[in-house]
């Protein structure tokens, strides 16, 4: 069953996705060679509650901690443990708050340490891919357009989008109607409405589409372990258009980069600052 939210629910919804948002960005000065993902798990916790949140994956599906981390081939669901990072390494990161009676959640991929330069080409077309799918979060587009435009240009750049996962909508519950596929035909799905608020998160992978399921019940990687990248937002369509409500540009700070890639997707409405 669709939910469609007023601007009110959004706004609350919001509040819990910049959470997350500060939460990854307090990471992302910890993500280096030879820290431990329990630690980062450890510190996030910690930094959600401080906040007034609850971690909003530790106990869902009983999931053991805060954070999913992902490692190299590992596209999604991990679970943090002692190993540490290593030089060169990539590492995604999916976090949740439970806020207001209200989720947000979403991901991103770091460099740990240097990294290839090819591994910087794939990583940022991952990450562009998630943009050029919330552009298409339009009302009158349909899921399929979402899908059909991140294929598209994944596939044109020689990567491959998994299949078996997909994004969903977002509100009271983690993980709500319609889902969000990251491939798909134009036309196709359901058609997008006003209200509708939206994880969008296109998991890419360097090599074959394929992934393999672990017996531990999370663990997903690559079935040719070949790296896999993750990046994900929450977005509300207000006046027929996307807008963001989480943000990259806490990392950006620890990370000192310099990005304009959310200004389109920006709405005075739910200025958070404002309530």
């Amino acid at each position: 069953m669709i939910q469609l939210k007023t601007i009110e629910e959004i706004i609350l919804i919001k509040k819990s996705a910049f959470l997350v948002s500060k939460t990854l960005g307090m990471l992302a000065k910890e993500v280096k060679p030879g820290v431990n993902t329990l630690f980062l798990d450890k510190l996030a916790e910690n930094f959600i509650r401080d906040h007034g949140g609850e971690p909003a994956f530790l106990g869902l599906y009983d999931f053991p901690n805060t954070l999913c981390v992902s490692p190299n081939h590992q596209v999604v669901h991990g679970i943090p443990n002692q190993s540490p990072l290593c030089e060169g390494d990539i590492l995604s990161i999916d976090c949740g708050v439970y806020m207001n009676g209200f989720y947000g959640e979403h991901a991103y991929t770091f460099e740990v340490g240097t990294v290839s330069n090819d591994i910087k080409k794939f990583l940022n077309c991952s990450k562009k891919s998630l943009y050029i799918g919330i552009s298409k979060c339009r009302t009158g587009n349909h899921t399929g357009d979402i899908g059909y435009s991140i294929q598209s240009y994944i596939e044109k750049n020689g990567y491959s989008v998994v299949k078996d996962l997909v994004g969903h909508g977002l509100g009271k519950e983690m993980h709500e109607d319609p889902q969000i596929p990251n491939f798909g035909k134009k036309g196709k799905g359901f058609q997008l409405k006003n209200g509708l608020v939206l994880s969008v998160e296109p998991m890419i992978n360097l090599g074959t589409s394929e992934i393999l399921f672990h017996k531990d019940g999370w663990t997903i990687t690559t079935l040719d372990e070949k790296i896999s990248a993750h990046y994900e937002h929450n977005i509300a369509i207000i006046d027929g258009y996307p807008c963001l409500l989480s943000t990259f540009r806490y990392i950006y700070k620890e990370l000192n980069i310099q990005s304009f890639e959310e200004d389109p997707f920006q709405n005075k409405k739910i200025d958070i600052d404002n309530f």
